[in-house]
């Protein structure tokens, strides 16, 4: 398949842009203290996802929850002060190193759509971490569906359709086979993998997608991606 026949990419942010995995163990072991040093990522993983199930709501206000169910469950000082260090840690969650970079470099092609579970504060603080690369960006305030919901998709379908843009038009790109890979190839999107976690173990931070989906491209990082599309 050609990169050539499409001119949007949709990107998912959290997870792919934005290393979320990296923002929540820095978190965790900073405010946990003693009673987080022994612990594996795994260890602490499990707990958040138990508790960002728990809790759903928008990121820019619920994480502080999140922690307090990580914190009750792993020993971790759980208190207010504790909790809203944690929230505030939410917004300054880092980029991954090639994000930004390849991102300007595939804004030159094509037109670059955020798709996010996020809401619009914290896709806000991303947005400006990765040096405002979208054109558009869509997030769960707007869509009020989360992603794997495929109402969140037939929004953004609907968005951009007002551009003049198609489906077939479109390649969304994804860490998350749980989130992302699997539902936008179930709705006839073509897909692109950055396997973030690639030769890693397990899921991390991303709910386990029960199976893999196969991705019409497949690569470790963005910097791949941008590469790709440039040698074509």
């Amino acid at each position: 398949m050609s990169f050539k026949r499409f001119k949007v990419l949709t990107f998912d942010v959290v997870g792919t842009l934005i290393d979320f995995e990296k923002g929540l163990l820095d978190g965790f072991r900073a405010i946990g203290g003693a009673a987080a040093s022994g612990l594996s990522d795994d260890q602490i993983f499990a707990p958040y996802l138990v508790g960002r199930e728990k809790f759903p709501g928008r990121s820019s206000e619920v994480m502080r929850e999140v922690y307090l169910h990580v914190a009750d469950e792993l020993g971790f000082p759980a208190n207010d002060s504790a909790a809203d260090a944690f929230q505030s840690l939410v917004l300054k969650w880092p980029a991954f190193k090639d994000s930004a970079e390849a991102l300007a470099r595939l804004r030159c092609r094509f037109r670059l759509v955020a798709m996010t579970n996020a809401d619009r504060v914290a896709f806000t603080a991303y947005a400006h971490t990765l040096g405002f690369p979208f054109h558009d960006g869509v997030t769960i305030d707007e869509a009020q569906f989360p992603k794997p919901d495929p109402r969140f998709f037939s929004y953004n379908l609907g968005r951009q359709s007002t551009f003049g843009y198609k489906q077939d038009e479109i390649l969304h790109v994804a860490q998350s086979q749980y989130h992302d890979i699997g539902v936008a190839r179930s709705l006839g999107y073509s897909v692109c993998w950055i396997e973030r976690r690639m030769h890693q173990e397990g899921f991390g931070g991303t709910p386990h997608p029960g199976e893999l989906t196969k991705p019409d491209f497949h690569f470790a990082t963005l910097k791949d991606l941008a590469d790709a599309v440039e040698r074509e």
